[in-house]
């Protein structure tokens, strides 16, 4: 179990989880090292059920509830993306990195 430096509301995420259809949420980037501040984004891995078909502008949605939700600016990424990116360095990173917090049917509370 990790411990973060944002306040996490783990019935807010398991609601929108579950609404979104969201099979695995991850964090990543500066939330995770020593380098995170009060303006710091976070960022946010995310991978869907194999029966989720989201838009563009269901994606936007998904990131501004997020932001409501976390009271911050958020990265969301998708997980899907990042695996196929042709970036080898960025795919590496972000992977190796990747904390995982929420996964269907379980949630890693922090």
């Amino acid at each position: 179990m990790i411990s973060l430096p944002i306040l996490w509301p783990q019935d807010k995420i398991s609601a929108f989880c579950d609404r979104w259809s969201v099979a695995e949420l991850s964090l990543f980037g500066s939330v995770l090292r020593d380098d995170f501040h009060n303006h710091s984004d976070i960022d946010l891995l995310i991978a869907f059920s194999p029966d989720a078909d989201w838009s563009l502008f269901d994606h936007i949605r998904m990131q501004q509830e997020l932001e409501a939700i976390l009271q911050r600016k958020v990265d969301l990424v998708s997980k899907r993306a990042i695996e196929r990116s042709q970036n080898p360095i960025r795919r590496h990173e972000i992977l190796s990195t990747a904390q995982v917090i929420y996964t269907r049917g379980a949630y890693a509370p922090k």
